[in-house]
C-alpha cells in the first residue's frame, strides 16, 4: 500500500485552531488526533465527514472544553493530518469501519458523548454494535445510517460529481457551501490535500455509502439502527441544518424517529456542515444535558 503524508508545514498557524496533533497507529499508518482537556473528564468524540476533517468542530471544541470536558476528534485515515493510502480502492467500509474501532479501543474511551455529522455518523453511529456501553450522550447533526435506502437525488448528484471530478479542490467547495468562511479557512480544509494524489479519501467516500441491501455496512448499520431504537438509555440532541439538500429536515426526522427518546430538534439555518455553526449548538445540547 503506497501511502502519502502531508507536510506539517501545511498545517501551520490555522485559524482558531491551536490544538496539537497526537498520533495512534492504525492499520500500520498514523492516525491524527486531538485529545484536550482533563484525562478523566467526561469524553467527547467528535467524528467529521467528508470531505472536511477535525478541523470542522473548531467551533464546538472550545465550548465543551470551557464546560470541562476531555474532546477527542480523529481524522479518519486519508483525511485531515492523518496518513493517505493513495490508491482508492484501498478505502473500503471495512477499513474504515475497523478503524474506528481500534482508536476507540486504543485510547480506552468509556462513557462518551458522541458528536457527528456526515459521514461520522454513517460510522460513529454503527458503534454500539461492538461497543454496546460506549455512548452515554449523542449530538447529531446532518447525518443518518446506511441501511440501503434508497439516494436521494441531492446525494445522487453529489457522488456523481466527485466521480467525475477526481481532482475537485476541497476548500473551494467549502467556501461555496460556507460563504461567511475567511481565506484562510478555506486554507485550512485544503491543508490536507497539497496534489489529488492525497485525495482517494475523498473521492472515494461519497461510493462507500451504503445505497442497495447487499452493500457494505448495511448489516452493521441495521443493527445499529435497531439499538438506537431500542436500547438506547441516554441522553440526545439533535441539530438540523435546515438548508441541506441532501441531508436535511427530511432525512434528519426519520433519524429522529428512529432514536429513541429524541427531543424537538434545533433548527439552524445552515447547509450541510451544520457544525460550522456549532458554537451555539453545543451550548444548547449541554444546556439541555444540565451540563452549561
Amino acid at each position: 500500500m503506497e501511502i502519502l503524508r502531508t507536510p506539517e508545514d501545511r498545517f501551520a498557524d490555522l485559524p482558531d485552531f491551536p490544538w496539537p496533533a497526537q498520533y495512534v497507529e492504525v492499520h500500520g499508518m498514523r492516525m491524527a488526533y486531538l485529545d484536550e482537556g482533563p484525562r478523566d473528564a467526561d469524553v467527547v468524540l467528535c467524528l467529521h465527514g467528508e470531505p472536511t476533517w477535525g478541523y470542522l468542530y473548531r467551533r464546538m471544541i472550545p465550548v465543551f472544553l470551557a464546560a470541562g470536558m476531555r474532546v477527542v476528534a480523529p481524522d479518519w485515515l486519508g483525511f485531515g493530518r492523518s496518513d493517505k493510502p493513495v490508491a482508492d480502492a484501498d478505502y473500503t467500509w471495512d477499513f474504515h469501519h475497523s478503524a474506528m474501532r481500534k482508536f476507540i479501543d486504543t485510547l480506552e474511551l468509556r462513557d462518551v458523548t458522541l458528536v457527528v455529522q456526515d459521514w461520522g455518523g454513517l460510522l460513529g453511529l454503527t458503534l454500539p454494535v461492538s461497543h454496546p456501553d460506549l455512548i452515554r450522550r449523542l449530538l447529531i447533526m446532518n447525518t443518518g445510517l446506511g441501511v440501503g435506502s434508497k439516494p436521494t437525488p441531492g446525494f445522487l448528484a453529489w457522488r456523481d460529481y466527485v466521480a467525475n471530478t477526481p481532482d475537485f479542490n476541497v476548500g473551494e467547495l467549502m467556501s461555496r457551501a460556507e460563504t461567511s468562511l475567511t481565506p484562510a479557512e478555506v486554507a485550512a480544509y485544503q491543508a490536507p490535500f497539497p496534489d489529488p494524489s492525497y485525495q482517494a479519501g475523498v473521492r472515494r467516500f461519497p461510493a462507500l455509502v451504503p445505497t442497495s441491501s447487499d452493500a457494505d455496512g448495511v448489516a452493521v448499520s441495521r443493527a445499529a439502527a435497531a439499538w438506537w431504537a431500542t436500547e438506547f438509555a441516554g441522553e440526545s440532541f439533535m441539530a438540523i441544518g435546515v438548508d441541506d439538500p441532501v441531508l436535511g429536515p427530511p432525512v434528519m426526522e426519520r433519524m429522529r424517529e428512529l432514536i429513541r427518546g429524541c427531543p424537538e430538534p434545533m433548527r439552524v439555518a445552515a447547509g450541510h456542515f451544520v457544525p460550522e455553526h456549532g458554537e451555539p449548538i453545543a451550548r444548547a445540547a449541554l444546556a439541555s444535558w444540565g451540563l452549561a
